[in-house]
């Protein structure tokens, strides 16, 4: 495997972050504004994605702006937006053919940099708002975003689950945001929670390729402009220490063909804790991979579910397993979910069952690990934790990972919260 080597430093307010990487033929810029997520802002920021794609002062239009990423040889730029535990990350990318590779040029690098520094802060804007059209448009097409996932009932479950399960936690945002608050959002307030997110976010810049990191220095710090601050290590979130005394259940019921039975589990372990590779490990022979228990037993055994999985959110500390199944069979279904996580606390499990979930899990990072933007979030995780584990000790240390290790974390798991989502009417008891 080939060693990543990352390069970090901090320039104008900015945590840059250089990959060279000789692999491939283009060179790939990730701006990452990361904050506390908090209910005044999570529905403008969800936003910025939709309203910094429509257009810069130079390239005033989504056209003229797309004009100008193919004049760029076809570079791509990416805005979204994601919550990662307690935070809210807003990300803009762009990808560029290298210019090593081009012959008679010399300037593409720079104009990408140059680009990307106008989409974040030079948007298109009417004095101190920003443009009503484009805002009224956009707005719009975040609530139809935001409807489509409850549309979708395997989303709206999880949402609900979630609602449910983190009433009084930071992590209960969406991060989409709200249809309310965007009915009362106005294009002024959108551009001064834009102008916060500049001036307060911490911002990590990644840039993977085959570069000079000296020359690639020199050139972002002489086009991206100098921030006021030159640290902005955000205040420490310190983890809602919430004990269970009693299982929530929660029943919701809609008009629908197929229910969704999602259940919450709290781990009781983040993705600084060394016990970290052992829940890995623990998920994939729980239900992240087609041999787990959960796959196996709840949907091929005993056929009580369309599909039957688990997953981790490794920055909050929580484990959700996601099932659908016919309405009558809520009962019977939870049961056998229930018993394959006391089966993981209780060892029922083979060294060869271990064996292949790492196998599983290695294959896993290493297929990240042949795309770029795979590499920029794998590195972008120690960030997020503000812990330092590289892909290649994290191969190391699941690698070591003993049975005794994953019954250890698997007796820490707690469960927290059961949410179904079945038919109006019927017996749910």
């Amino acid at each position: 495997m080939h060693k990543l080597k990352e390069k970090t430093t901090q320039t104008n307010g900015y945590q840059l972050h250089f990959i060279p990487n000789k692999k491939f033929k283009t060179v790939h810029f990730v701006v990452k504004f990361k904050t506390v997520l908090s209910e005044d802002n999570v529905t403008e920021r969800a936003l910025f994605p939709y309203i910094l794609r429509q257009g810069t002062i130079n390239y005033p239009s989504e056209q003229a702006l797309q004009r100008k990423l193919d004049e760029l040889y076809g570079a791509t730029l990416s805005l979204d937006v994601a919550k990662k535990g307690n935070h809210h990350i807003f990300s803009v990318r762009i990808a560029v053919p290298n210019e090593k590779f081009i012959p008679h040029e010399s300037t593409l690098i720079e104009e990408a940099i140059q680009l990307l520094q106008e989409v974040i802060f030079q948007p298109l804007t009417e004095g101190q708002s920003f443009t009503e059209a484009i805002f009224q448009r956009e707005k719009q097409t975040l609530e139809k975003k935001i409807q489509s996932i409850v549309d979708n009932k395997i989303q709206y479950a999880n949402v609900r689950l979630i609602d449910e399960m983190f009433k009084s936690e930071r992590y209960r945002l969406h991060v989409h945001g709200y249809i309310e608050d965007l009915k009362t959002l106005t294009a002024q307030q959108l551009y001064e929670q834009y102008k916060n997110m500049l001036h307060n976010d911490q911002i990590d810049i990644y840039v993977l390729g085959d570069f000079d990191s000296v020359d690639m220095q020199e050139k972002i710090s002489a086009i991206f402009p100098p921030l006021e601050k030159t640290s902005r290590d955000l205040p420490t979130v310190s983890e809602e220490n919430i004990n269970v005394t009693k299982i929530n259940e929660v029943i919701e019921r809609q008009s629908i063909q197929q229910a969704k039975l999602h259940l919450g589990y709290r781990t009781n372990c983040t993705y600084s804790d060394d016990y970290y590779p052992a829940l890995q490990v623990f998920n994939g022979l729980f239900g992240s991979f087609p041999m787990s228990k959960l796959f196996m037993n709840v949907r091929e055994k005993h056929s009580l579910a369309y599909y039957a999985s688990s997953q981790l959110d490794s920055y909050k500390g929580v484990l959700f397993v996601f099932s659908g199944i016919d309405h009558k069979d809520y009962a019977k279904a939870r049961e056998i979910i229930e018993e394959q996580m006391t089966a993981m606390k209780d060892g029922d499990f083979s060294n060869d069952d271990i064996e292949e979930a790492k196998k599983m899990l290695v294959n896993q990072i290493l297929e990240t690990l042949d795309h770029p933007q795979g590499i920029i979030e794998l590195l972008y995780q120690q960030a997020i934790a503000n812990y330092q584990r590289s892909p290649e000790q994290l191969i190391e240390k699941i690698n070591a990972v003993t049975k005794d290790d994953i019954v250890h974390v698997a007796q820490q798991i707690e469960q927290d919260t059961v949410f179904l989502l079945t038919e109006e009417d019927g017996d749910h008891s």
